[in-house]
């Protein structure tokens, strides 16, 4: 009877570390493992923070790095900034990918660092997913506008390479003030879903003035650690156009609710 012959160990692989020859001691073993792991940790793990009123939303209190993000609902613009902006303190840089009716003084607003964001336009008839997969390559923060059209095999290898990378992929489909989460993320398969509802406009008074603030509830559920759901009321925009925390309702003669048709207009 003749023996099976051992598996020999894949060329690169953990097994091919321990079983070849080991220079030096059980130390420098553990480093190399160490050095292998570190990337795959840092790209799953690690979190870039984001205003303080939005903490609530997310799990970590953060953007989890290699994570697909979706938002929807009045306001999904103005909230996707405000999470772009969470790679400011860190330094990274962020995109915007289509959303050409975006103002970058809204985005200056929201906190974004515009010396560091890259604005970059998808024209219909060029391949979308190749610049999405090229943007993710070297960004942090990429917003991405739900519009532009993909394959569900181009989604699926757009989050993939997010996930590899360690990118925060952030998707925005602006004027649906009806539409459920899954309505809104078609065959994308988000980590997290945040939808904005109830808006409500203050800052009239008494028959004159100017609106100065928007009201927005918003919901969080996803998947893993984010399968519970969340909720947080906000200001969006405050009285200075950024994001703020609610301090108490307002008086019912302040606040304008919208109607579906104000939403698009206002969204």
């Amino acid at each position: 009877m003749t023996a099976s012959p051992s598996p020999r160990p894949i060329p690169g692989s953990t097994s091919d570390i321990i079983s070849g020859p080991v220079p030096g001691s059980r130390s420098a073993v553990l480093r190399r493992l160490s050095e292998m792991i570190r990337p795959v940790t840092l790209a799953t793990d690690r979190t870039l923070p984001v205003a303080d009123p939005l903490a609530a939303l997310l799990p970590d209190g953060g953007l989890a790095r290699g994570s697909l993000v979706q938002v929807a609902g009045v306001g999904a613009t103005s909230l996707g900034l405000a999470l772009l902006a969470a790679g400011r303190a860190a330094g990274s840089w962020a995109a915007v990918i289509g959303l050409p009716e975006l103002a970058l003084v809204s985005a200056d607003e929201h906190g974004v660092d515009l010396d560091r964001l890259v604005l970059i336009d998808v024209p219909r008839w060029r391949r979308g997913a190749e610049v999405v997969a090229a943007t993710i390559d070297g960004i942090d923060l990429v917003l991405l506008d739900r519009r532009l059209r993909f394959t569900a095999s181009e989604m699926r290898r757009i989050t993939a390479r997010g996930r590899e990378q360690g990118s925060v992929l952030i998707l925005v489909e602006p004027g649906l003030p009806d539409a459920s989460p899954s309505e809104s993320s078609g065959d994308w398969s988000p980590d997290l879903v945040l939808t904005l509802h109830s808006p409500r406009w203050s800052g009239l008074g008494s028959g004159h003035g100017v609106l100065r603030r928007r009201h927005v509830a918003i919901d969080a559920v996803g998947r893993g650690r984010a399968s519970r759901p969340r909720h947080v009321e906000l200001l969006l925009p405050d009285q200075r156009g950024s994001l703020a925390a609610d301090p108490l309702e307002p008086s019912p003669d302040a606040v304008i609710p919208l109607s579906s048709r104000e939403h698009r207009v206002a969204g």
